[in-house]
């Protein structure tokens, strides 16, 4: 019997050949976004697997969005900590 399953990383590559039309029509610099966004969706191949969706786009979005929310928390805690050290440095003088 053969395998009737792809491997996810097949559909993850099959998915991002869909899309290759739209990033072609892209700007060069937006492009590079697109190609960095699909880079992230690789980094959740494990948990792709794992869900078995069968639409593939949604965990690879899902995969994006959850990257962007881990920068979006390091950079609010880096501000955090920017604002408390000007605060505390500027109510010393």
């Amino acid at each position: 019997m053969g395998r009737t399953v792809l491997p996810y990383s097949h559909v993850w590559e099959e998915e991002r050949s869909r899309w290759l039309k739209f990033r072609r029509a892209l700007r060069k610099e937006d492009q590079v976004h697109f190609d960095r966004l699909f880079e992230l969706a690789r980094l959740h191949l494990q948990a792709g697997v794992y869900a078995s969706n069968p639409w593939p786009l949604e965990s690879m979005l899902l995969s994006m969005l959850l990257e962007h929310e881990k920068a979006l928390s390091v950079i609010q805690e880096r501000l955090q900590r920017l604002e408390g050290k000007i605060s505390a440095g500027g109510s010393g003088n």
